[in-house]
C-alpha cells in the first residue's frame, strides 16, 4: 500500500517537473508552453532539430533552429538541474533533516548554484573544525554568545572547559564557538546568494605580474599591473587572464571593491552581522561576534565567492568564445560555392615546392604535380610552363592558392600564368587553407585518396572548399578549421556540441545530393549515423546511383524512423521523380499531387512555373496533417526547388602592385576578403600576406555591439587603410572610408601580445611539419586609430585586442590546433 502511494507520488512529481521545465523554458523562449511540450516531445522521440524545424512547423507552431537550439540546451540543463534536486532531497531525507520549508525551499532553486548553496549545510563532509566543536560540546556556547550578547566570553568560556574533550582552556573554547559560527555564517544560502550578487557587481579582477616574469611572459605585458571591474571584462580578455596565470606569469585575484579602509569593516561584513543581529553595543560579546564575523568573512566566504566568481567569468567568457566560434564557422560553411567547375589546387611551399592537384567539376582527382618557383631552386617560367598545359589539358577554369607560407608569392606567379595565357579563361582566388593538414593525414582521407602521398591530399582539398566548401569542411574536426577565439582555454565539451549542432545545421540548411556527397558529408545528414553513411556509400557503389528517394529503405538499417529524418535533405538530381531533387519531403508527395490535380498541370511543367503557382490558395490543401505552413514551403519549394542559401560566389579584386605589407601607405582604399570575425572586431586579407585589423569602433559611425552584425566570414568588402606597423607586421583598417589615416607608417604598439595573439591570421602552419608560422599582425586597439580603452591601475591605456590567427599557433586564441 506505501508503495503504490510513494509510486503516486513520485509520478505526481515528475509530472509536475515536467511541467515545470516546459514553463520555464517557454518563458524563457518567449512562445507558448504547448510549443515546447511538443518539440521537446519530438526531440525525445528522436527527430533532429534541423527535422522538427523545417517538417513539424504545426506541431511546434514554427519554432526556428535558433530557438529549438535553445530549446534543446536549456533542456538539457534543466533535465539536469531536476536530477541533481531529486539527488538532494533525498540526501537530505535520508538524515532526517528534510521538513517541508526546506524541501518548498529546494524546489524553489532556479538553477544549480542556488541549489547548491541551499544543500551546502546538509551535504556530507570531512569533518570541520565545526563538527569537532559540535562533538566537544561547544555550540551551547556558541548559540549562548550570539543569542544573549551580554554575556562575557571569557567567563562563559570557562565552564565549558573539558580536558577529555578536547577543549583544554577558555580559549580553545571560544576557537571552537567561532568556528561553529563561521561555518554557520558561511552556509545561510540566502546571504551568500545575496553577497555573491553584490560582489558579482562591484567587484574587479586585479592582475599582477609574477615576480621575475616579465621578459617570459612579455605578451601579457597590459596585464601586469592590471584591474577592471567584473562586469566590464570582456570575454577575450578573461580567457587572455586565466591564460597568463595558467603559464604562469600573471597572478590573479578576485577582490570584493567596496573601498573600504583595511581596518574597518566591509560592507560585506556589515551584511554577514546584519543577517545573524550581530551589532556593536559595547556589550560583552559585541567584540568577539564581530571579530567571527570578519573572521568568516577573509577565511571562508570571499574565499567562496571568489571561487564562484571566477567560474561564473569563465563560464561567461566560454559561452561567448563558443558563441563567436560557432557563428564564424557558420560563415564558413555557408560561404558562396564555386560550383562544379575544374579546379587546380596550389599548395604554397618554398623549400619543398608548390604542390598541385587538379580536380574536375565534380571533384574527381586528374592530375597532381610539384613545382618548385621559389627559393631556393626559383624554377619559375618551368613552374608557368607546367601550370599551364595542366590548366589547358583539363579545362581548368578556377586557381585556388592556400594561404599559408608562401600564398603571395604563388598568388603572384598564379597572376603571370594569367598574364601570359589569357586564353585559359582563369580566374584565381585565395582559399584557407586552415585544418587542410588534418584532412591529409586522416583515415578518411587515406580511404579517399589512398594513392596519393599525403603532402598532395592538402592541395586536392584546397581546389575542393572552392567549389564547395561546406562539402569539403564537413570531413574535418571543427576545431581544426581555425575559426575560433581561445578555443584551447574553453570546454572541450561544450564547443564540439556547439560546433557539431552549427555543421548540422548548415548541411540539412543547403541539403545533400545523396549520389556524390561523402561519408562525412552524410553523418551530417538529420537521422544519418556513421554507421547508416558507410551503409549508403557502399549501398551506391554495389547498385549504383539512386533513382529515387524510395530507394534509400532498400540500404541496410536504414529503418522508417531514419527515412523519415533524412529523405527530405538528400536530394537526387536528375532523378526519376523531379520532386526528389527538392526539399519536400516525401511524406507531402499526396499533397503535390492534389495540387498537380487542381492545377492540371504536369510535374515538369509545374515546378518553376511563377505564373501557375502563384495562382494556388495554399489555404485550399490544408488537411488534417499538413497545416498552412508546410503547404506555403511546398509552394515555395516548388517555385524555386533545390534553392541553395549560401550567396553567389565572386572573388575580390587585390590591388596591383600591393602585394607586401610595405607596399601599403595609410588613406589607400583596398578591397578584401573578411577571414575572421572576433568580439572586437574583423580580419582582412587585402593580399599582402598579413590580415589587417577592423576594430569594431572602425566598423560603423554607428555603435556596433556585435561585429557579426556587420560582416561575417567570407564577406568581400572595401576598406581604408589607418596605419601600418611593419615591423609587428600589423595593419589597422577601417569600413569607414572618410576615417582619417594615419600621418604615415608606424611603429607603434597596439594591444597586448596576449590579446593579440587571441584573433587575426598569419600565413604559416605548424602543423604540416616543416611550415613555420611568419608570426602576429592585426591593427590599432581601441578606437581603430590611436588606441582607447579603459584605464588601468597601471595608468596605461587599455587597448582592446588584434593580431594573429596562425593555424597551428597554440598561443592565446583563434588558434586552429
Amino acid at each position: 500500500m506505501l508503495d503504490r502511494i510513494w509510486r503516486r507520488s513520485q509520478k505526481r512529481r515528475s509530472s509536475n517537473v515536467t511541467t515545470s521545465v516546459h514553463h520555464k523554458i517557454a518563458e524563457e523562449l518567449g512562445v507558448r508552453e504547448r510549443q515546447v511540450g511538443s518539440a521537446v516531445e519530438l526531440l525525445d522521440g528522436g527527430a533532429t532539430v534541423p527535422f522538427i524545424a523545417r517538417y513539424r512547423k504545426e506541431a511546434t507552431d514554427g519554432l526556428d533552429d535558433s530557438q529549438l537550439r535553445h530549446l534543446e540546451e536549456r533542456l538539457r540543463y534543466l533535465r539536469e538541474l531536476e536530477e541533481r534536486r531529486a539527488t538532494v532531497l533525498e540526501s537530505i531525507r535520508s538524515q532526517g533533516k528534510l521538513d517541508d520549508e526546506l524541501e518548498a525551499r529546494i524546489n524553489a532553486a532556479d538553477s544549480k548554484a542556488r541549489l547548491e548553496d541551499i544543500y551546502l549545510p546538509y551535504k556530507p563532509k570531512r569533518r570541520t573544525k565545526a563538527q569537532i566543536a559540535i562533538e566537544a560540546g561547544l555550540e551551547p556556547l556558541a548559540e549562548l554568545l550570539l543569542s544573549a550578547p551580554d554575556n562575557d566570553p571569557e567567563t562563559s568560556a570557562a565552564e565549558y572547559v573539558d580536558a577529555e574533550a578536547g577543549v583544554a582552556d577558555t580559549t580553545a573554547a571560544l576557537e571552537g564557538a567561532r568556528s561553529i559560527l563561521v561555518e554557520r555564517f558561511s552556509e545561510d544560502a540566502d546571504l551568500i546568494g545575496e553577497l555573491r550578487e553584490r560582489m558579482w557587481a562591484r567587484g574587479r579582477m586585479v592582475s599582477r605580474v609574477r615576480e621575475g616574469k616579465q621578459e617570459q611572459g612579455a605578451k601579457f605585458a597590459d596585464y601586469f599591473e592590471f584591474s577592471e571591474p567584473f562586469t566590464a571584462l570582456p570575454s577575450h580578455r578573461v580567457l587572455a587572464l586565466l591564460r597568463g596565470e595558467n603559464e604562469e606569469v600573471l597572478e590573479l585575484a578576485l577582490e570584493p571593491d567596496d573601498g573600504t579602509p583595511q581596518d574597518e569593516p566591509t560592507d560585506y561584513e556589515r551584511r554577514i552581522a546584519q543577517q545573524f543581529g550581530i551589532t556593536d553595543g559595547g556589550r560583552p560579546a559585541d567584540a568577539w561576534l564581530n571579530a567571527a564575523v570578519r573572521w568568516a568573512w577573509r577565511t571562508r566566504v570571499l574565499t567562496r565567492l571568489a571561487v564562484d566568481l571566477r567560474l561564473r567569468l569563465r563560464q561567461h567568457a566560454e559561452d561567448e568564445a563558443v558563441r563567436v566560434f560557432a557563428a564564424n564557422l557558420r560563415d564558413l560553411l555557408l560561404a558562396a560555392p564555386a560550383g562544379t567547375r575544374p579546379t587546380m589546387g596550389l599548395d604554397p611551399g618554398y623549400r619543398t615546392g608548390v604542390k598541385v592537384a587538379v580536380v574536375d567539376a565534380t571533384g574527381k582527382l586528374v592530375a597532381t604535380e610539384t613545382i618548385y618557383p621559389h627559393q631556393p631552386q626559383r624554377r619559375w617560367d618551368q613552374a608557368v610552363d607546367v601550370l599551364a598545359k595542366l590548366a589547358a589539358e583539363h579545362a581548368v577554369d578556377l586557381v585556388a592558392i592556400g594561404n599559408g607560407t608562401a600564398s603571395r608569392e604563388t598568388d603572384k606567379l598564379a597572376g603571370e600564368l594569367i598574364g601570359k595565357h589569357p586564353e585559359l579563361g582563369l580566374t584565381k582566388m585565395s582559399v584557407s587553407e586552415a585544418g587542410a593538414s588534418v584532412y591529409s593525414a586522416s583515415p578518411y582521407a587515406s580511404r579517399e585518396l589512398p594513392d596519393l602521398d599525403v603532402s598532395l591530399r592538402g592541395a586536392v582539398s584546397i581546389a575542393r572548399r572552392l567549389q564547395d566548401p561546406l562539402a569539403e569542411l564537413v570531413k574535418i574536426d571543427p576545431k581544426s578549421i581555425g575559426v575560433g577565439q581561445y578555443q584551447h582555454d574553453v570546454s572541450e565539451s561544450k564547443l564540439s556540441h556547439s560546433l557539431d549542432a552549427v555543421v548540422e545545421d548548415c548541411v540539412n540548411a543547403v541539403g545533400v545530393d545523396v549520389n556524390t556527397a561523402s561519408v562525412p558529408l552524410l553523418t551530417r545528414v538529420s537521422g544519418v549515423t556513421a554507421g547508416l553513411a558507410d551503409n549508403i556509400v557502399a549501398h551506391r557503389d554495389a547498385n549504383g546511383p539512386f533513382r529515387e528517394r524510395s530507394a534509400l529503405k532498400d540500404v541496410a538499417r536504414l529503418g522508417p524512423k531514419s527515412f523519415e529524418q533524412c529523405a527530405g535533405f538528400l536530394r537526387i538530381p536528375d532523378g526519376d521523380d523531379p520532386l526528389d531533387s527538392s526539399a519536400v519531403h516525401p511524406e507531402a508527395y499526396p499533397v503535390v499531387h492534389r495540387i498537380l490535380e487542381t492545377t492540371g498541370s504536369e510535374i515538369g511543367t509545374l515546378i518553376g512555373n511563377s505564373g501557375v503557382l502563384g495562382g494556388v490558395r495554399a489555404q485550399d490543401f490544408v488537411d488534417d496533417r499538413f497545416g498552412l505552413p508546410t503547404i506555403s514551403d511546398i509552394l515555395s519549394e516548388l517555385d524555386k526547388p533545390g534553392r541553395d542559401p549560401r550567396p553567389e560566389f565572386r572573388t575580390a579584386e587585390f590591388a596591383e602592385g600591393v602585394e607586401k605589407l610595405a607596399d601599403l601607405t595609410p588613406g589607400m582604399q583596398l578591397e578584401g576578403v573578411v577571414t575572421n570575425v572576433a568580439a572586437f572586431g574583423a580580419f582582412v586579407d587585402v593580399g599582402v600576406h598579413q590580415d589587417g585589423l577592423v576594430h569594431v569602433s572602425a566598423m560603423s559611425k554607428n555603435f556596433v555591439n556585435d561585429p557579426h552584425d556587420v560582416v561575417k566570414s567570407g564577406d568581400i568588402v572595401r576598406v581604408k587603410v589607418l596605419d601600418v606597423d611593419v615591423d609587428r607586421k600589423r595593419i589597422s583598417l577601417t569600413l569607414r572610408l572618410d576615417d582619417e589615416a594615419a600621418g604615415g607608417k608606424s611603429n607603434r604598439t597596439a594591444g597586448s601580445g596576449a590579446e593579440r595573439d587571441g584573433g587575426g591570421k598569419s600565413r604559416g602552419r605548424n602543423d604540416r611539419g616543416g611550415k613555420g608560422s611568419k608570426g602576429g599582425n592585426g591593427g590599432q586597439g581601441g578606437s581603430g586609430r590611436n588606441g582607447g580603452g579603459k584605464q588601468n591601475r597601471g595608468g596605461q591605456r587599455k587597448q582592446e585586442p588584434q593580431g594573429a590567427l596562425a593555424d597551428a599557433l597554440r598561443r592565446a586564441g583563434f588558434d586552429n590546433n
